[in-house]
C-alpha cells in the first residue's frame, strides 16, 4: 500500500520558519522525483520545488533563496524548510512521489503564515 504523509505545517507569524516533513511508505521512495506542491483558496495547486533520486533540485521563482527542500532516502522522508515565511505562502502543502508509471498524493498539511 502506497502512503504518503505529511506533517510540521502550523501557524506562523510573517518572518518565521517551519519545517515540513513528507515519510513515505514503499519502495518506490529511493527512485521517485518527489516534490512539494501547494493550493491556496481559489487557486490552482502549484509546485513549490522537487528533487530526483540524485539529488537534484528545482524550485518556484517564488521560493528561491527561502526554501530548501532535501530528502532521506534510508529514511523515506522527503524535507521542506521554509524560512522567511510570507503571509502568500498560506496554502495546503502537499507532498508528491512521481515515476514513470505512478504520481502518488500525500493528504496535505496547512500552513498559515499570518500576525
Amino acid at each position: 500500500q502506497v502512503l504518503l504523509v505529511e506533517s510540521g505545517g502550523g501557524l506562523v507569524q510573517p518572518g518565521g520558519s517551519l519545517r515540513l516533513s513528507c515519510v513515505a511508505s514503499g519502495s518506490f521512495f529511493a527512485n521517485s522525483r518527489m516534490g512539494w506542491y501547494r493550493q491556496a483558496p481559489g487557486k490552482q495547486r502549484e509546485l513549490v520545488a522537487d528533487i530526483t533520486s540524485d539529488h537534484s533540485t528545482n524550485y518556484a521563482d517564488s521560493v528561491k533563496g527561502r526554501f530548501t527542500i532535501s530528502r532521506d532516502n534510508a529514511k523515506n522522508t522527503m524535507y521542506l524548510q521554509m524560512n522567511s515565511l510570507k503571509p502568500e505562502d498560506t496554502a495546503v502543502y502537499y507532498c508528491n512521489a512521481k515515476g514513470i508509471f505512478y504520481s502518488y498524493w500525500g493528504q496535505g498539511t496547512q500552513v498559515t503564515v499570518s500576525s
